[in-house]
């Protein structure tokens, strides 16, 4: 191939400028309208949603519809949560450059890439081996190499990685995952929905504080749930380690 040919093939065709205005442009209205206009400050979050691309994270059939106030489906049953829940959680971590994150829950990856902006290095975690195969190329196709992902169980964390600055769990526990306290550091953060009733979960923060959970009630919340470990549990009711 010559070099003209070449260049020809590097250039972006008009029909892919026009798709690539057309998602800026949903992003933007996503982030004036969805978070600005609610409680989403942290300018370094807002940035962030404003720039990583929903869009290929789900399916062809839903990409113009990636960026609206909605959750959406992904595969193996599973969901992408509405941008805002993601701008949420992720504000709640409060996270420095150089933090060194736990998320339990892949699914699409996307979470993963808006925390992989905003920390050092992100470890992610889900049970469903076809969502981690599935996730990592996405996220290694689109250059978020500062995430390492896996499959397993994230009741239990990734021990080998701990300790973690910040941990966010993106299923509905019925407890708090004892492990997942164990792996924070003091004065760590943990934002987690758990279930309160049939009707309805609850996002939590926690921070390690002097050893122990100090929990905050964030908001209301719909998430699909955790599975594994968290269902063999007894009963919840000491959901503390």
């Amino acid at each position: 191939m010559t070099l003209l040919g070449l260049a020809a093939l590097l250039v972006p065709s008009p029909a892919q400028e026009d798709e690539a205005a057309f998602f800026a442009g949903k992003r933007k209205a996503m982030v004036d309208l969805q978070l600005k206009a609610r409680d989403i400050r942290d300018p370094r979050v807002l940035e962030v949603m404003a720039e990583v691309p929903r869009h290929l994270f789900v399916g062809p059939e839903h990409r113009r519809r990636s960026y609206e106030d909605y959750p959406l489906p992904i595969d193996e049953g599973q969901t992408i949560s509405q941008p805002y829940i993601v701008a949420l959680m992720t504000q709640a971590l409060g996270l420095k450059p150089g933090d060194k994150v736990l998320e339990i829950g892949t699914g699409s990856g996307y979470q993963a890439a808006v925390l992989s902006r905003l920390a050092g290095r992100v470890y992610s975690v889900d049970i469903s081996v076809a969502l981690t195969r599935k996730a990592g190329q996405t996220l290694a196709g689109l250059g978020y190499t500062n995430v390492e992902i896996k499959s397993d169980d994230g009741y239990f964390g990734w021990v080998e990685q701990a300790p973690f600055d910040a941990v966010m769990v993106t299923c509905a526990a019925r407890q708090i995952p004892p492990p997942l306290i164990q792996q924070l550091k003091e004065g760590g953060r943990l934002v987690i929905p758990l279930e309160e009733t049939d009707e309805y979960q609850s996002l939590k923060r926690v921070t390690k504080v002097g050893g122990k959970p100090v929990i905050e009630q964030l908001s209301l919340v719909r998430f699909v749930p955790m599975l594994g470990q968290d269902k063999k549990d007894p009963a919840p009711g000491a959901d503390l380690p």
